[in-house]
């Protein structure tokens, strides 16, 4: 009995202890609730305080800008009285002052109005009284009239007689601006290159020898001797000139044919053909220079640039022709640019007059100068400007043949040339004459211009390498290239004329 109750005191105890434990927990519970309420109050309070601080602070910014922006209204309206009012005052200064000036002003014009009359009448008194004693004293009446006349007629001389020995002078020392390259000596060129001159004057040669060296058939080298031979004997008989046409692709040699610019080949390789059979020459000196003539060139191109003015140009140049004493070989070079169809092709109002006046100074023939045409596409002419053509002789592309003596000797110029004369020389491994022979065949439709660049690209690769050397390898690479480029060039003309000539169908169905 005695266990039982001290484990019921044990038990009581134990529940007071845990009883005690749970007040003590409600009570600290409680203490936290009643510190967290206080500090969540001074929270409040400070958060008020911190706002009614703010609003106060912006209330006296209001209060700040309101008082600033009355500052200033208050100033600008201060400046406008101020402004109203100055203006106010110098318009009225003004009204007060305008009947003082105008016054004056009267007072001002009445005396200057006085002083001109005074001046007139003392002037025309003078006037009139030397006139009056003048015109009573007829010796000096007389001699006034002949004084007169005589300045007048002097300056008048002057002024004419200027003009008159300005264009005398310009015809004989000059040329016409149209005409780009001349043999013709003036006497300024006589004085600038008076070497020059007596070299001309000592060089002879022979009329038939413009076309030595040919290799062609009998019956065309007869021919050609006749167009030589016969155009040094019309100066010399002064018999009418004929007139020749020369036709052909780009860079066949017609300029230089009639020029006697050739170069002279070591064979026959310069070729040309009439009626489109082809000559091989050795040495082709032109016609103007075996046949005694001079010759001046110009183009077809720079005649429509001159508008209103080519007509003029194209009087000058036949005048400047006909004063030539030996005879001229005139050179119109790229004479389908000028010679155009009036009656088909749109040509400016200019170029048409200037055409009308070429073909009335070509009407007839002349025995003053001779007319050599250049074109590439000859079937453009006038139907008027092919009725002025007497010969047509025709450049056409060289054969293998020719195009194997040009390839030898335009690497001979440029290469071998440049090897041995040069300061840097090329060197030369392994070249040979079939490499010449292949460069023939795969150049076929190249001009004579066309292998002459051939042979500077060869010259320009050798000087390309580190040792300046001209392989077989580099020959065929260049070789290559050029042939590519040809075609290339071949294709884009293709596609040209094609297009032209669907222009050409649309133009003609509208």
């Amino acid at each position: 009995q005695s266990e039982e109750q001290r484990k019921t005191l044990e038990a009581q105890t134990q529940k007071q202890q845990q009883l005690e434990q749970y007040k003590d927990q409600l009570e600290r519970k409680r203490q936290n609730d009643a510190l967290k309420q206080q500090i969540s109050a001074q929270q409040y309070l400070k958060e008020e305080e911190r706002r009614k601080d703010e609003e106060a602070v912006s209330r006296q910014e209001a209060m700040r800008r309101k008082t600033l922006e009355y500052e200033a209204e208050l100033r600008r309206s201060t400046e406008l009285a101020k402004v109203k009012a100055e203006a106010e005052g110098r318009i009225l200064q003004e009204r007060k002052n305008q009947d003082i000036r105008m016054s004056e002003l009267r007072t001002s014009a009445r005396e200057y109005r006085r002083t001109v009359i005074e001046a007139i009448r003392a002037a025309g008194s003078t006037i009139g009284t030397g006139f009056s004693e003048f015109i009573s004293d007829r010796e000096k009446l007389t001699a006034s009239v002949l004084t007169l006349t005589g300045l007048a007629f002097g300056f008048y001389a002057a002024k004419v007689g200027t003009g008159v020995t300005g264009r005398y002078v310009e015809s004989v020392l000059g040329k016409p601006s149209l005409i780009r390259e001349t043999s013709r000596t003036s006497p300024l060129d006589i004085v600038r290159r008076p070497v020059g001159f007596v070299r001309s004057l000592s060089r002879t040669s022979r009329p038939d020898s413009a076309l030595e060296g040919l290799v062609l058939k009998e019956d065309l080298d007869k021919n050609l001797r006749r167009i030589a031979v016969s155009a040094a004997n019309t100066r010399k008989n002064s018999a009418p000139f004929r007139n020749v046409l020369l036709q052909g692709p780009p860079g066949t040699g017609k300029t230089h044919f009639a020029k006697g610019e050739l170069p002279r080949f070591p064979c026959q390789n310069i070729w040309f053909s009439i009626k489109h059979i082809n000559l091989a020459t050795c040495s082709c000196s032109g016609l103007a220079r075996y046949s005694g003539l001079e010759y001046a060139i110009f183009t077809g191109g720079d005649i429509a640039p001159l508008g209103k003015d080519a007509v003029t140009e194209i009087h000058k140049i036949f005048e400047w022709a006909k004063r030539s004493r030996k005879g001229l070989l005139l050179f119109l070079d790229e004479a389908d640019a000028f010679l155009r169809r009036r009656s088909t092709e749109r040509i400016s109002e200019d170029l048409r007059s200037a055409l009308n006046a070429f073909l009335f100074r070509t009407g007839e023939p002349s025995d003053r100068f001779m007319l050599v045409y250049a074109s590439n596409q000859p079937e453009q002419f006038d139907w008027a400007a092919n009725d002025r053509i007497d010969e047509i002789v025709t450049f056409d592309l060289p054969g293998r043949e020719e195009r194997l003596r040009m390839i030898k000797y335009y690497f001979k110029k440029y290469v071998e040339a440049a090897a041995s004369g040069a300061s840097t020389r090329i060197k030369l491994d392994g070249i040979s004459d079939e490499h010449f022979v292949e460069a023939a065949k795969r150049t076929e439709g190249f001009s004579g211009r066309e292998i002459a660049k051939l042979g500077i690209a060869w010259q320009s690769a050798g000087y390309g390498t580190n040792e300046a050397k001209m392989t077989p390898d580099l020959y065929m690479m260049v070789l290559d290239a050029q042939v590519r480029q040809k075609l290339l060039k071949s294709e884009w003309r293709v596609a040209a004329e094609g297009t032209a000539s669907h222009r050409q169908e649309a133009v003609a169905s509208t």
